[in-house]
C-alpha cells in the first residue's frame, strides 16, 4: 500500500511533463539548436526553485519525514570532472532524445525504443561502478 502514493505521484508527475512537452524529442532538439526557449525556461526554473528550497532547507534546518536532520553534504567542485561528464550527458541526450528521467515517461506513453536507451544507460551505470576505482576523481 506504501508504494500505490508513489506510483500515483509518479503518474501525475509523467501526465504533467507529457502535457508540458517536456518528453518530446522535437522540444529537445530545438533547445539543442538554440531555436526555442521552451526547454531553457522549465530547466531554468527547476533549477532556480532547487536553490531556494535547497537554502531553505538549510536555513531552517529542516528535518525529514523520519525526523533525522536533513544533511546536505557538501561537494568538491573539479571543472574538468563536470565538463566530462556534462559532455557525455549532453551527447546521450541529444542522440537519444530524451533525459533519463523522462525515458520512462516516454516508455509509459508507447516510445518503447526508449528501453534500448534505458537498458544502455544501466550498462554504463554498472560498468563506471566496476571501473571506478580506476578512473581519477
Amino acid at each position: 500500500m506504501k508504494l500505490v502514493k508513489y506510483l500515483i505521484l509518479g503518474t501525475l508527475f509523467g501526465i504533467t511533463l507529457t502535457k508540458a512537452e517536456v518528453v518530446s524529442w522535437y522540444r529537445i532538439y530545438e533547445m539543442f539548436k538554440f531555436q526555442s526557449f521552451h526547454m531553457y525556461g522549465v530547466i531554468g526554473s527547476a533549477v532556480i526553485l532547487g536553490i531556494i528550497i535547497t537554502q531553505i532547507i538549510k536555513r531552517t534546518k529542516m528535518k525529514a519525514m523520519s525526523g533525522d536532520p536533513i544533511v546536505i553534504a557538501p561537494k568538491q567542485f573539479s571543472i574538468p570532472r563536470y565538463l566530462l561528464g556534462g559532455t557525455i550527458f549532453g551527447l546521450g541526450w541529444a542522440m537519444t532524445g530524451a533525459c533519463p528521467g523522462p525515458m520512462f515517461i516516454l516508455v509509459g506513453n508507447g516510445v518503447f525504443v526508449m528501453l534500448i536507451a534505458i537498458a544502455s544507460g544501466l550498462l554504463g551505470t554498472y560498468v563506471y561502478g566496476r571501473v571506478r576505482h580506476k578512473l581519477p576523481h
